[in-house]
């Protein structure tokens, strides 16, 4: 009794979560429904449409609703994915999110190191080794990842340092690009080597270990050292 009662609970919050999901998505892109409906109908009228021709319309109407649910399901994903990157795009904090969901053998450490202007360099440790993600003005940006860079140069010089800016503009990547452009990075890495380079990062320490930061819009009065830079 428990463990149905433990699987009813489960599967009403899948369905919420699917509701919700729908809800935000919707609000970005108000067609998606019909686009997941024609989807979804026009699969499962064309395995149909094969069954009768085969003389078979049990069997391929049963396959034509099992894979027009999967061709649902992965329209359905991919656009709410769009619309989420959509509704995240230009947002302070926004490259962080991705990266705490770039998926196993990525540890990430949001705000490394950040300026004034509030322009900030996130830092993701896998099989490529370091890659720092910067988001802000690409310019200001230029000299934070160079000082980040000399630094992981220093006291890690046999890892591989990447860095990648995001935006949209000439040279850099957008958010929605972040994760696949991290997954395409050469390998380098063993486990090993891989952990031991975060001990040494975390035995360094970092910007929100050292100094934590209230979430949000950095507060009017709160000053900054010199050289603008925070470590």
């Amino acid at each position: 009794m428990a463990r149905k009662a433990n699987a009813d609970t489960a599967n009403t919050g899948r369905l919420k979560q699917i509701a919700l999901t729908y809800k935000m998505t919707r609000k970005a892109d108000p067609k998606v429904g019909l686009v997941v409906a024609a989807v979804g109908i026009v699969t499962f009228g064309v395995l149909l449409a094969i069954g009768f021709l085969i003389d078979h319309p049990v069997y391929a109407g049963i396959l034509g609703f099992l894979l027009a649910f999967l061709a649902m399901a992965i329209v359905f994903g991919r656009r709410a994915e769009r619309a989420a990157f959509g509704q995240m795009e230009g947002q302070p904090g926004a490259a962080a999110a991705v990266l705490e969901n770039v998926g196993r053998g990525w540890t990430t450490t949001p705000a490394v190191a950040m300026n004034r202007s509030q322009d900030v360099v996130h830092r993701a440790v896998g099989k490529a080794g370091i890659v720092l993600v910067a988001e802000g003005n690409a310019n200001r940006l230029k000299n934070l990842l160079a000082a980040e860079k000399k630094k992981m140069a220093r006291i890690m010089p046999d890892v591989p340092v990447h860095d990648i800016i995001v935006g949209k503009g000439e040279g850099e990547v957008p958010l929605k690009k972040v994760r696949t452009t991290l997954l395409k990075l050469p390998r380098v890495l063993s486990g090993p080597q891989i952990t031991a380079t975060n001990d040494r990062l975390r035995a360094m320490g970092d910007l929100m270990s050292n100094m934590p930061l209230p979430k949000g819009p950095m507060p009017k009065g709160m000053r900054m050292p010199r050289g603008g830079k925070m470590r």
